[in-house]
Protein backbone atom coordinates (compact mmCIF):
# COMPACT_ATOMS: atom_id res chain seq x y z
CA UNK A 1 0.00 0.00 0.00
CA UNK A 2 3.24 2.59 0.77
CA UNK A 3 4.49 1.65 -2.86
CA UNK A 4 1.04 2.41 -4.21
CA UNK A 5 0.81 5.53 -2.30
CA UNK A 6 4.02 6.28 -3.40
CA UNK A 7 3.66 6.33 -7.41
CA UNK A 8 0.22 7.95 -7.28
CA UNK A 9 1.93 10.79 -5.40
CA UNK A 10 4.81 10.92 -8.03
CA UNK A 11 1.71 10.50 -11.00
CA UNK A 12 -0.42 13.17 -9.26
CA UNK A 13 2.30 15.63 -9.16
CA UNK A 14 3.69 15.35 -12.73
CA UNK A 15 -0.11 15.29 -14.09
CA UNK A 16 -0.65 18.67 -11.68
CA UNK A 17 1.37 20.06 -15.29
CA UNK A 18 -1.96 19.33 -16.87
CA UNK A 19 -4.08 21.26 -14.39
CA UNK A 20 -1.57 24.10 -15.98
CA UNK A 21 -2.16 22.61 -19.60
CA UNK A 22 -6.15 23.06 -18.92
CA UNK A 23 -6.39 26.24 -17.17
CA UNK A 24 -4.33 28.15 -19.87
CA UNK A 25 -5.66 26.68 -22.56
CA UNK A 26 -9.03 27.52 -21.48
CA UNK A 27 -8.61 30.55 -19.68
CA UNK A 28 -8.45 32.23 -22.84
CA UNK A 29 -12.15 31.79 -23.26
CA UNK A 30 -13.51 34.40 -20.98
CA UNK A 31 -10.53 37.22 -21.78
CA UNK A 32 -10.30 37.16 -25.69
CA UNK A 33 -13.06 39.85 -26.14
CA UNK A 34 -11.61 42.01 -24.08
CA UNK A 35 -8.16 41.24 -25.17
CA UNK A 36 -9.83 42.39 -28.87
CA UNK A 37 -11.00 45.33 -27.50
CA UNK A 38 -8.14 46.56 -25.33
CA UNK A 39 -5.53 46.31 -28.66
CA UNK A 40 -8.31 47.33 -31.15
CA UNK A 41 -7.76 43.85 -33.09
CA UNK A 42 -9.63 42.81 -36.70
CA UNK A 43 -10.53 39.34 -36.98
CA UNK A 44 -7.27 38.04 -38.21
CA UNK A 45 -5.02 39.33 -35.41
CA UNK A 46 -7.64 38.71 -33.33
CA UNK A 47 -7.46 34.97 -34.37
CA UNK A 48 -3.73 35.07 -34.46
CA UNK A 49 -3.31 36.45 -30.98
CA UNK A 50 -5.65 33.75 -29.47
CA UNK A 51 -3.51 31.27 -31.17
CA UNK A 52 -0.20 32.93 -30.22
CA UNK A 53 -0.02 30.27 -27.07
CA UNK A 54 -0.88 27.30 -28.96
CA UNK A 55 1.85 28.10 -31.66
CA UNK A 56 3.55 28.51 -28.85
CA UNK A 57 2.90 24.56 -27.89
CA UNK A 58 3.48 23.39 -31.00
CA UNK A 59 7.44 24.93 -30.33
CA UNK A 60 7.32 23.26 -26.89
CA UNK A 61 6.04 19.94 -27.99
CA UNK A 62 8.31 19.76 -30.99
CA UNK A 63 11.55 20.28 -28.76
CA UNK A 64 10.90 19.00 -25.00
CA UNK A 65 11.77 15.59 -26.45
CA UNK A 66 15.67 15.96 -26.52
CA UNK A 67 15.56 18.10 -23.34
CA UNK A 68 13.79 15.39 -21.54
CA UNK A 69 16.18 12.41 -22.82
CA UNK A 70 19.21 15.07 -21.92
CA UNK A 71 18.33 16.43 -18.07
CA UNK A 72 15.83 14.18 -17.38
CA UNK A 73 12.05 14.27 -17.00
CA UNK A 74 11.88 15.49 -13.61
CA UNK A 75 14.17 18.58 -14.94
CA UNK A 76 11.68 19.45 -17.72
CA UNK A 77 8.77 19.78 -15.29
CA UNK A 78 10.58 22.01 -13.30
CA UNK A 79 11.30 24.20 -15.99
CA UNK A 80 7.74 24.07 -17.16
CA UNK A 81 6.40 24.90 -13.79
CA UNK A 82 8.94 28.52 -14.11
CA UNK A 83 7.04 29.20 -17.90
CA UNK A 84 3.79 29.05 -16.67
CA UNK A 85 4.50 31.28 -14.06
CA UNK A 86 6.30 33.77 -15.67
CA UNK A 87 3.68 33.63 -18.59
CA UNK A 88 0.30 33.89 -16.00
CA UNK A 89 2.19 37.06 -14.73
CA UNK A 90 3.40 38.50 -17.51
CA UNK A 91 0.25 37.78 -19.34
CA UNK A 92 -1.67 39.73 -16.71
CA UNK A 93 0.73 42.98 -16.52
CA UNK A 94 1.22 43.38 -20.47
CA UNK A 95 0.77 46.65 -21.43
CA UNK A 96 0.23 46.46 -24.85
CA UNK A 97 0.11 44.05 -27.61
CA UNK A 98 3.49 42.79 -28.51
CA UNK A 99 4.41 41.86 -24.99
CA UNK A 100 1.09 40.12 -24.35
CA UNK A 101 1.81 38.42 -27.36
CA UNK A 102 5.35 36.98 -25.78
CA UNK A 103 3.70 36.46 -22.40
CA UNK A 104 1.32 34.26 -23.80
CA UNK A 105 3.83 32.36 -26.09
CA UNK A 106 5.78 31.60 -23.32
CA UNK A 107 2.68 29.83 -21.62
CA UNK A 108 1.74 28.08 -24.88
CA UNK A 109 5.86 26.71 -24.83
CA UNK A 110 5.09 25.60 -21.28
CA UNK A 111 1.96 23.66 -22.60
CA UNK A 112 3.20 22.03 -25.11
CA UNK A 113 6.32 20.54 -23.29
CA UNK A 114 4.33 19.47 -20.51
CA UNK A 115 1.93 17.65 -23.09
CA UNK A 116 4.86 15.25 -24.08
CA UNK A 117 6.84 15.08 -20.52
CA UNK A 118 4.04 14.67 -18.35
CA UNK A 119 2.70 11.47 -19.41
CA UNK A 120 6.03 10.48 -20.77
CA UNK A 121 6.86 10.85 -17.30
CA UNK A 122 4.42 8.71 -15.29
CA UNK A 123 4.01 5.79 -18.28
CA UNK A 124 7.45 5.01 -17.27
CA UNK A 125 7.10 4.97 -13.71
CA UNK A 126 3.90 3.53 -13.28
CA UNK A 127 3.54 -0.20 -13.10
CA UNK A 128 1.75 -1.62 -16.18
CA UNK A 129 -1.37 -3.30 -14.78
CA UNK A 130 -2.60 0.03 -13.54
CA UNK A 131 -0.79 2.56 -15.96
CA UNK A 132 -3.95 3.29 -17.76
CA UNK A 133 -5.52 5.24 -15.34
CA UNK A 134 -2.24 6.69 -13.85
CA UNK A 135 -1.07 8.05 -16.94
CA UNK A 136 -5.30 9.30 -17.46
CA UNK A 137 -4.91 11.14 -14.41
CA UNK A 138 -2.74 14.33 -16.57
CA UNK A 139 -6.08 14.25 -18.61
CA UNK A 140 -8.13 14.73 -15.15
CA UNK A 141 -5.89 17.07 -14.29
CA UNK A 142 -6.51 18.72 -17.84
CA UNK A 143 -10.31 19.05 -17.93
CA UNK A 144 -10.00 19.98 -14.17
CA UNK A 145 -8.03 22.82 -15.25
CA UNK A 146 -10.10 23.91 -18.08
CA UNK A 147 -13.21 23.26 -15.52
CA UNK A 148 -11.68 26.30 -12.67
CA UNK A 149 -10.50 28.04 -15.78
CA UNK A 150 -14.02 28.45 -16.80
CA UNK A 151 -15.84 29.13 -13.55
CA UNK A 152 -13.02 31.34 -12.48
CA UNK A 153 -13.86 33.38 -15.61
CA UNK A 154 -17.46 33.20 -14.65
CA UNK A 155 -16.82 34.69 -11.45
CA UNK A 156 -14.07 37.32 -12.28
CA UNK A 157 -16.20 38.51 -15.22
CA UNK A 158 -18.57 41.18 -13.47
CA UNK A 159 -15.04 42.54 -11.57
CA UNK A 160 -15.11 45.38 -14.59
CA UNK A 161 -12.84 46.31 -16.89
CA UNK A 162 -9.81 44.74 -15.50
CA UNK A 163 -11.29 41.34 -15.18
CA UNK A 164 -9.38 39.73 -18.18
CA UNK A 165 -6.36 40.71 -16.47
CA UNK A 166 -7.36 38.45 -13.61
CA UNK A 167 -8.55 35.87 -15.31
CA UNK A 168 -4.96 35.84 -16.79
CA UNK A 169 -3.15 36.26 -13.87
CA UNK A 170 -4.56 33.81 -10.95
CA UNK A 171 -2.78 31.17 -12.78
CA UNK A 172 0.81 32.20 -10.84
CA UNK A 173 -0.28 30.65 -7.85
CA UNK A 174 -0.97 26.55 -9.21
CA UNK A 175 2.21 27.15 -11.01
CA UNK A 176 4.39 28.34 -8.11
CA UNK A 177 2.90 25.33 -5.87
CA UNK A 178 3.45 22.80 -9.00
CA UNK A 179 7.27 24.12 -9.05
CA UNK A 180 7.43 23.02 -5.70
CA UNK A 181 6.05 19.90 -5.53
CA UNK A 182 7.82 18.53 -8.42
CA UNK A 183 11.40 18.69 -6.26
CA UNK A 184 9.54 16.02 -4.58
CA UNK A 185 9.44 13.37 -7.02
CA UNK A 186 11.87 10.73 -8.22
CA UNK A 187 13.70 10.58 -11.82
CA UNK A 188 12.00 8.00 -14.68
CA UNK A 189 13.46 4.87 -14.14
CA UNK A 190 13.69 4.39 -17.78
CA UNK A 191 15.96 7.30 -17.94
CA UNK A 192 18.01 6.46 -15.08
CA UNK A 193 18.37 3.07 -16.62
CA UNK A 194 19.53 5.04 -19.92
CA UNK A 195 21.78 7.20 -18.21
CA UNK A 196 23.34 3.92 -16.81
CA UNK A 197 22.54 4.77 -13.00
CA UNK A 198 20.86 1.33 -12.39
CA UNK A 199 21.07 1.19 -8.72
CA UNK A 200 19.25 4.88 -8.87
CA UNK A 201 16.28 2.93 -11.29
CA UNK A 202 16.42 -0.48 -8.86
CA UNK A 203 15.83 2.04 -6.27
CA UNK A 204 12.81 3.96 -7.88
CA UNK A 205 11.22 1.01 -8.65
CA UNK A 206 11.41 -0.72 -5.80
CA UNK A 207 9.57 2.46 -3.91
CA UNK A 208 6.80 2.17 -6.71
CA UNK A 209 5.63 -1.23 -6.06
CA UNK A 210 7.24 -2.90 -9.62
CA UNK A 211 7.03 -6.48 -8.53
CA UNK A 212 9.90 -8.20 -10.68
CA UNK A 213 12.37 -4.95 -10.12
CA UNK A 214 15.69 -7.44 -11.99
CA UNK A 215 13.10 -8.51 -14.29
CA UNK A 216 12.30 -4.80 -15.33
CA UNK A 217 15.57 -3.90 -15.27
CA UNK A 218 16.47 -6.48 -17.58
CA UNK A 219 13.93 -5.17 -19.84
CA UNK A 220 14.63 -1.52 -20.02
CA UNK A 221 18.33 -2.43 -20.50
CA UNK A 222 17.50 -4.93 -23.43
CA UNK A 223 14.82 -2.34 -24.90
CA UNK A 224 17.83 0.38 -25.07
CA UNK A 225 20.51 -1.94 -26.32
CA UNK A 226 20.91 -0.23 -29.42
CA UNK A 227 21.44 3.31 -28.64
CA UNK A 228 23.50 4.87 -31.48
CA UNK A 229 23.07 4.95 -35.47
CA UNK A 230 20.04 4.82 -37.06
CA UNK A 231 18.11 3.19 -34.31
CA UNK A 232 17.74 6.51 -32.64
CA UNK A 233 16.07 7.90 -35.66
CA UNK A 234 12.79 8.18 -35.19
CA UNK A 235 11.82 8.83 -39.02
CA UNK A 236 12.85 5.27 -40.26
CA UNK A 237 10.71 2.58 -41.12
CA UNK A 238 10.95 0.68 -38.29
CA UNK A 239 8.92 2.97 -36.16
CA UNK A 240 6.36 3.48 -39.29
CA UNK A 241 3.80 2.20 -37.54
CA UNK A 242 4.07 4.22 -34.40
CA UNK A 243 4.45 7.27 -36.39
CA UNK A 244 1.06 6.35 -38.31
CA UNK A 245 -1.07 5.86 -35.00
CA UNK A 246 0.29 9.04 -33.08
CA UNK A 247 -0.08 11.47 -35.98
CA UNK A 248 -3.49 10.01 -37.30
CA UNK A 249 -4.84 9.89 -33.09
CA UNK A 250 -3.44 13.93 -32.94
CA UNK A 251 -5.15 14.91 -35.88
CA UNK A 252 -8.56 13.57 -35.17
CA UNK A 253 -8.19 15.07 -31.97
CA UNK A 254 -8.28 18.47 -32.99
CA UNK A 255 -10.51 18.29 -36.23
CA UNK A 256 -13.12 16.64 -33.86
CA UNK A 257 -13.58 20.90 -33.03
CA UNK A 258 -12.84 20.52 -29.12
CA UNK A 259 -9.94 23.41 -28.77
CA UNK A 260 -12.86 25.93 -31.20
CA UNK A 261 -14.84 24.91 -28.03
CA UNK A 262 -12.50 25.37 -25.41
CA UNK A 263 -11.12 28.39 -26.95
CA UNK A 264 -14.47 29.90 -28.23
CA UNK A 265 -17.46 28.67 -25.64
CA UNK A 266 -18.62 32.01 -24.71
CA UNK A 267 -18.05 33.13 -28.11
CA UNK A 268 -20.37 29.73 -29.71
CA UNK A 269 -23.20 30.25 -27.17
CA UNK A 270 -23.56 33.86 -28.15
CA UNK A 271 -23.95 32.90 -31.26
CA UNK A 272 -26.94 31.01 -30.67
CA UNK A 273 -28.35 33.59 -29.11
CA UNK A 274 -27.29 33.12 -25.58
CA UNK A 275 -27.09 36.34 -23.21
CA UNK A 276 -22.95 37.12 -22.33
CA UNK A 277 -23.63 36.38 -18.47
CA UNK A 278 -25.32 33.25 -19.29
CA UNK A 279 -22.72 32.30 -22.20
CA UNK A 280 -20.21 32.12 -19.29
CA UNK A 281 -22.13 29.71 -17.10
CA UNK A 282 -22.91 27.74 -19.86
CA UNK A 283 -19.39 27.15 -20.91
CA UNK A 284 -19.06 25.86 -17.15
CA UNK A 285 -21.20 23.51 -17.89
CA UNK A 286 -19.78 21.83 -20.62
CA UNK A 287 -16.26 22.11 -18.08
CA UNK A 288 -18.45 20.31 -15.35
CA UNK A 289 -18.99 17.59 -18.62
CA UNK A 290 -15.88 17.21 -19.09
CA UNK A 291 -14.78 16.48 -15.49
CA UNK A 292 -17.48 13.71 -14.85
CA UNK A 293 -17.48 11.84 -17.79
CA UNK A 294 -13.26 11.68 -17.69
CA UNK A 295 -13.37 10.01 -14.20
CA UNK A 296 -15.64 7.41 -15.73
CA UNK A 297 -13.33 6.86 -18.92
CA UNK A 298 -10.11 6.32 -16.18
CA UNK A 299 -12.16 3.79 -14.30
CA UNK A 300 -12.78 1.71 -17.41
CA UNK A 301 -9.39 2.71 -19.68
CA UNK A 302 -7.73 -0.12 -18.20
CA UNK A 303 -10.65 -2.79 -18.37
CA UNK A 304 -11.94 -1.98 -21.39
CA UNK A 305 -8.89 -1.01 -23.37
CA UNK A 306 -8.63 2.22 -25.59
CA UNK A 307 -9.44 0.90 -29.15
CA UNK A 308 -13.16 0.03 -27.62
CA UNK A 309 -13.14 3.91 -25.70
CA UNK A 310 -12.29 5.43 -28.76
CA UNK A 311 -14.69 3.47 -31.39
CA UNK A 312 -17.91 3.97 -28.54
CA UNK A 313 -16.62 8.18 -28.64
CA UNK A 314 -16.24 8.71 -32.49
CA UNK A 315 -20.21 7.57 -32.64
CA UNK A 316 -21.29 9.64 -30.00
CA UNK A 317 -19.15 12.62 -31.27
CA UNK A 318 -20.21 12.59 -34.82
CA UNK A 319 -23.75 12.43 -33.84
CA UNK A 320 -23.81 15.92 -31.59
CA UNK A 321 -21.31 17.58 -33.88
CA UNK A 322 -24.15 16.74 -36.64
CA UNK A 323 -27.07 18.08 -34.50
CA UNK A 324 -25.14 21.39 -33.64
CA UNK A 325 -25.02 21.79 -37.41
CA UNK A 326 -28.28 21.11 -37.77
CA UNK A 327 -29.34 23.72 -35.54
CA UNK A 328 -27.47 26.42 -37.02
CA UNK A 329 -28.72 25.27 -40.31
CA UNK A 330 -32.66 25.63 -38.86
CA UNK A 331 -31.93 28.69 -36.89
CA UNK A 332 -34.01 26.59 -34.28
CA UNK A 333 -32.69 27.72 -31.08
CA UNK A 334 -35.29 27.83 -28.52
CA UNK A 335 -34.33 26.31 -25.25
CA UNK A 336 -30.50 24.81 -24.28
CA UNK A 337 -30.60 22.28 -27.48
CA UNK A 338 -26.84 23.82 -28.47
CA UNK A 339 -25.80 23.65 -25.14
CA UNK A 340 -27.19 20.16 -24.90
CA UNK A 341 -25.70 18.83 -27.87
CA UNK A 342 -22.43 20.59 -27.28
CA UNK A 343 -22.38 18.33 -23.59
CA UNK A 344 -23.29 15.00 -25.06
CA UNK A 345 -20.44 16.14 -27.57
CA UNK A 346 -17.93 16.96 -24.84
CA UNK A 347 -18.94 13.80 -22.68
CA UNK A 348 -18.29 11.68 -25.64
CA UNK A 349 -15.14 13.35 -26.19
CA UNK A 350 -13.79 13.13 -22.63
CA UNK A 351 -14.53 9.42 -22.71
CA UNK A 352 -12.78 8.69 -25.90
CA UNK A 353 -9.71 11.32 -27.08
CA UNK A 354 -9.87 13.11 -24.16
CA UNK A 355 -8.82 10.40 -21.70
CA UNK A 356 -7.15 8.03 -24.65
CA UNK A 357 -4.82 10.54 -26.71
CA UNK A 358 -2.12 10.97 -23.98
CA UNK A 359 -1.93 7.59 -22.43
CA UNK A 360 -1.73 6.03 -25.93
CA UNK A 361 1.02 8.69 -27.43
CA UNK A 362 3.41 7.57 -24.13
CA UNK A 363 2.59 3.98 -25.14
CA UNK A 364 3.19 3.77 -28.67
CA UNK A 365 7.30 4.55 -29.09
CA UNK A 366 9.83 2.76 -27.87
CA UNK A 367 12.40 3.29 -24.89
CA UNK A 368 15.01 4.73 -26.95
CA UNK A 369 12.98 6.96 -29.26
CA UNK A 370 10.16 7.73 -27.16
CA UNK A 371 10.62 11.37 -26.10
CA UNK A 372 11.18 12.54 -30.04
CA UNK A 373 7.70 10.15 -30.64
CA UNK A 374 5.91 12.13 -27.81
CA UNK A 375 7.19 15.35 -29.53
CA UNK A 376 5.95 14.22 -32.51
CA UNK A 377 2.45 13.37 -31.35
CA UNK A 378 2.24 16.39 -29.34
CA UNK A 379 3.61 18.49 -32.36
CA UNK A 380 0.96 17.34 -34.61
CA UNK A 381 -2.21 18.26 -32.31
CA UNK A 382 -0.88 21.07 -31.06
CA UNK A 383 -0.11 22.54 -34.76
CA UNK A 384 -3.79 21.35 -35.70
CA UNK A 385 -5.15 22.87 -32.66
CA UNK A 386 -3.28 26.23 -33.91
CA UNK A 387 -4.83 26.14 -37.27
CA UNK A 388 -7.85 25.72 -35.92
CA UNK A 389 -7.77 28.62 -33.38
CA UNK A 390 -6.49 30.97 -35.70
CA UNK A 391 -9.09 30.15 -38.60
CA UNK A 392 -12.70 29.35 -35.99
CA UNK A 393 -13.08 33.38 -35.63
CA UNK A 394 -13.07 34.05 -39.53
CA UNK A 395 -14.96 31.15 -40.53
CA UNK A 396 -17.38 31.05 -38.07
CA UNK A 397 -18.15 35.53 -38.49
CA UNK A 398 -18.41 34.49 -42.29
CA UNK A 399 -22.16 34.61 -42.81
CA UNK A 400 -21.96 31.84 -45.83
CA UNK A 401 -20.58 29.16 -43.59
CA UNK A 402 -21.13 29.70 -39.70
CA UNK A 403 -21.80 27.57 -36.90
CA UNK A 404 -23.32 25.67 -39.76
CA UNK A 405 -20.84 23.97 -41.49
CA UNK A 406 -18.03 24.77 -38.94
CA UNK A 407 -19.66 21.98 -37.13
CA UNK A 408 -20.60 19.90 -40.27
CA UNK A 409 -16.85 19.24 -40.83
CA UNK A 410 -16.09 18.51 -37.62
CA UNK A 411 -18.84 15.82 -37.56
CA UNK A 412 -17.46 14.10 -40.72
CA UNK A 413 -14.01 14.06 -39.24
CA UNK A 414 -15.34 11.89 -36.74
CA UNK A 415 -16.66 9.45 -39.36
CA UNK A 416 -13.19 8.75 -40.34
CA UNK A 417 -11.75 8.73 -36.66
CA UNK A 418 -14.22 6.12 -36.32
CA UNK A 419 -12.45 3.91 -39.32
CA UNK A 420 -9.26 4.37 -37.82
CA UNK A 421 -10.19 3.64 -34.24
CA UNK A 422 -11.88 0.30 -35.51
CA UNK A 423 -9.77 -0.89 -38.16
CA UNK A 424 -5.97 0.36 -37.68
CA UNK A 425 -5.76 1.59 -34.14
CA UNK A 426 -3.93 -1.34 -31.80
CA UNK A 427 -5.18 -2.53 -28.20
CA UNK A 428 -2.42 -1.83 -25.50
CA UNK A 429 -3.80 -2.06 -21.81
CA UNK A 430 -2.57 -4.54 -19.43
CA UNK A 431 1.43 -4.56 -21.53
CA UNK A 432 4.66 -3.36 -20.54
CA UNK A 433 5.99 -1.02 -22.84
CA UNK A 434 8.14 -3.33 -23.34
CA UNK A 435 5.92 -5.77 -24.31
CA UNK A 436 4.07 -3.32 -26.80
CA UNK A 437 7.27 -2.70 -28.59
CA UNK A 438 7.57 -6.72 -29.19
CA UNK A 439 3.86 -6.90 -30.17
CA UNK A 440 4.29 -4.06 -32.81
CA UNK A 441 7.95 -5.77 -34.12
CA UNK A 442 9.71 -2.90 -33.45
CA UNK A 443 12.24 -4.74 -31.16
Amino acid sequence: MKNHRYVFFSALVAALGGFLFGFDTAVISGAEKSVQAVFALDGFWHGFTVAIALIGTVFGALFAGKPADILGRKKCLIIIGILYAISAAGSALAGSWIPFLFFRFIGGLGVGASSVVGPMYISEIAPAEYRGRLVALFQFNVVFGILISFFSNYLLSSIGESAWRWMLGVEFFPAALFFILVLGIPNSPRWLVRKGRIDDARRVLEKVGEANVEGAIKDITHSLEILSGPSTNLFTWKYRLPIIFAVLLATFNQLSGINALMYYAPRIFQMAGIEKDASFLQAVAIGMTNLVVTVIAMSLIDKFGRKRLMIVGSIGTCFALGMVSFTFFTENFAGYNVLVYLMIFQGFFAFSQGTVIWVFLAEIFPNRVRGKGQALGSFTHWAWAAAISWLFPLVAENPAIGGRYSFLFFSIMMVFQFIFAWKIMPETKGKSLEQIERDLKIV
